[in-house]
């Protein structure tokens, strides 16, 4: 696994042991910045159940200035500290070790401009989405990965989606909020 684009492009990607994380495939990654832009000028991004931090990093090396990635596990949030100082983007990655629902109530409302969430196929990301909606700026976009047979709802809270695409059994819900 490797960052696909921009600054860090081609720097390789750790990933915990074990079976709990499944990282987003560089093919994946790939088409989604081919539907939301490949380059940037600026913003902070939001990676929930973040597991290599791979969206977050990615998403810096084209551009934003600033990630907070949350996941609950330990390996994970060491995996995601090593990632960003390999990518060269210590000082520009907050890490929250908490579970996500507990970690958006500490978050300030209107701070983020792009949210990855991309939670264990069986809870889905419809709990997420809803709660996430307080916490981005009007017209934030917001990516949702899922099981492509279980896709999230076409509107949560205040996000509407704009684009559902499959990449063999990852569903990817792209939502704007309003």
């Amino acid at each position: 696994m490797r960052i696909v684009a921009g600054t860090a492009r081609g720097r390789r990607l750790a990933a915990p042991e074990g079976e709990e994380t499944r990282p987003t495939s560089d093919k994946v990654r790939a088409a989604v910045f081919n539907v939301l832009g490949q380059f940037f000028e600026g913003g902070r991004v939001l990676d929930l159940y973040a597991g290599t931090g791979a969206m977050a990093l990615e998403a810096l090396s084209r551009g934003f200035v600033e990630a907070t990635c949350i996941d609950s596990s330990p390996a994970a949030a060491a995996v995601i500290v090593r990632n960003a100082a390999t990518c060269g983007f210590e000082g520009r990655v907050t890490v929250v070790r908490r579970r996500v629902a507990d970690a958006l109530a500490g978050l300030a409302p209107g701070s983020f401009d792009l949210a990855f969430v991309d939670p264990p196929y069986a809870e889905g990301p419809g709990a997420a989405l809803t709660a996430l909606d307080r916490v981005l700026r009007t017209g934030a976009a917001v990516v949702a990965e899922h099981d492509r047979r279980s896709p999230p709802p076409d509107r949560a809270g205040g996000l509407v989606l704009e684009d559902r695409r499959a990449y063999g059994d990852t569903g990817v819900s792209i939502y704007r909020r309003e």
